[in-house]
């Protein structure tokens, strides 16, 4: 970051408003009313997403500096990427709880406003644990290549809400009606306040979220330091999922290589953060290793098809 240039309170509130802001016409505007979400219209989502985040790189780049702006592309980028994991989960989620499509942008409105908070929560402890004991970068370092290793070598995700402690909590403590009430997620009946499966499907995508920001959140620590480009990188990344589930979601078993090349990014970003008290590697480098690990792996998706086999019939 360029000699002089600090960033104040006021750069912080200034964003978490325009981002508010944003999500409040979102919702109070263009979805005041559930409607299922078209690929057009994601797609047109996901694009206005991706241009706010170049042009908030670009605000970066001339207020604080290639170097600045480059940790913001790279960030976004590893968030994003692992983020598509999240998308398959996500889908999941909603088939196995059967929630209509009308439905699914009111939870992940929410969820993502909800995961906003928590990760706000973990960048701020990584940060002040990694200003007072610049050795958790190392165990950070060591945490991203078990990850990565064990992302290629874990079986398939599985969607199991009776074993998510937050699902057995919320059912301890408030019965479950068998219904969904529309886009409520709590209803009241003779006086008692009852959840909907709407509400349970919401617990499931932020614990779900939680999960995955334990190793995303480590990670972007092996591209920068800084508190607020982590935290904004963060944010438009997250910002973006929603789009991108209603534009990738139908398609993500075509991307049956791309599992491999995350845990390829998290192993390299581990390295790097190990390496770091020795060699340096340059913003730029690791923004092109990353891009080609992720095209690479997309684009084996897309041309070597998995094999599909055939179950046999059951008597």
């Amino acid at each position: 970051m360029p000699a002089g240039v600090t960033i104040e309170t006021w750069h912080w509130v200034t964003f978490i408003g325009c981002v508010l802001f944003m999500l409040a016409v979102d919702l109070g505007l263009l979805h005041r009313k559930s409607r299922e979400i078209h690929a057009r219209e994601a797609a047109a989502w996901t694009f206005l997403w991706f241009s706010l985040s170049m042009g908030f790189a670009f605000v970066l780049f001339r207020w604080m500096g290639g170097e600045t702006a480059g940790e913001f592309i790279t960030g976004y980028v590893v968030e994003l990427a692992l983020s598509m994991d999240n998308v398959f989960v996500i889908a999941l989620i909603f088939s196995y709880f059967g929630v209509p499509r009308h439905l699914q942008h009111r939870v992940l409105f929410w969820g993502i406003l909800g995961a906003m908070v928590m990760r706000g929560v973990m960048i701020g402890v990584g940060v002040e644990l990694v200003h007072r004991f610049h050795w958790v970068l190392y165990i950070l370092g060591g945490f991203l290549i078990f990850s990565g290793i064990k992302m290629i070598t874990g079986s398939d995700q599985e969607v199991e809400p009776e074993k998510n402690p937050c699902i057995r909590l919320a059912r301890k403590f408030f019965p479950v009606v068998d219904h969904f009430e529309g886009q409520r997620f709590v209803i009241r009946e003779s006086g008692r306040l009852l959840l909907t499966p709407l509400a349970l499907v919401l617990v499931m995508v932020e614990t779900t979220d939680l999960i995955f920001a334990v190793d995303s959140i480590p990670a972007i620590f092996g591209v920068t330091q800084k508190p607020f480009v982590i935290f904004t990188s963060n944010v438009f990344a997250i910002l973006g999922l929603r789009s991108l589930y209603f534009l990738l979601a139908g398609a993500m078993a075509s991307f049956s290589y791309l599992k491999y090349g995350l845990s390829l990014v998290l192993v390299f970003i581990g390295i790097k953060m190990l390496v770091s008290f020795k060699y340096h590697i340059d913003t730029l480098v690791s923004l092109v290793v990353v891009g080609l690990i992720l095209v690479v792996s997309i684009g084996l998706s897309w041309v070597i098809k998995p094999k599909v086999t055939e179950k046999e019939p059951k008597p």
